[in-house]
């Protein structure tokens, strides 16, 4: 169905997408605090768009729980898309130096990494 709608087709490479996406979840659990500071800022950004569709102040504040925690919601959804670039250059660079055959296991080892370090992040931040 979706190839009689495109007039063109494109490959998509199960083995890249996994690696991104691999890569991705590695850099998020590594930067976790950069990740969470990405959803305050989309967060913070998207509330001031919202406030300033509205023209009375009656109406927003009947409507501001809600509306504030669906932004919340596609904060962070959307936050994952810069950690998604990055790993999309990550997994090409160990591509373009280790061979494809590679990229796969990089990533779960850089997620296995990553989450170590986040685990003890988290613990050291606990015991202060």
């Amino acid at each position: 169905m979706l190839i009689e709608l495109l007039p063109f087709q494109f490959q998509i490479d199960l083995t890249t997408l996994a690696g991104i996406g691999l890569w991705a979840l590695a850099l998020y659990l590594g930067f976790s605090p950069v990740s969470e500071w990405v959803m305050a800022q989309l967060e913070r950004w998207m509330n001031f768009a919202e406030r300033s569709l509205y023209t009375s102040t009656q109406e927003y504040e009947r409507s501001r729980k809600a509306s504030e925690s669906l932004n919340a919601l596609l904060a962070s959804l959307l936050s994952i898309i810069p950690f998604l670039i990055v790993g999309g250059l990550c997994n090409w660079g160990v591509e373009a130096s280790l061979g494809q055959s590679w990229t796969i296991s990089m990533g779960i080892i850089s997620c296995i990494g990553c989450g170590v370090y986040e685990l003890g992040r988290r613990d050291g931040q606990s015991a202060e």
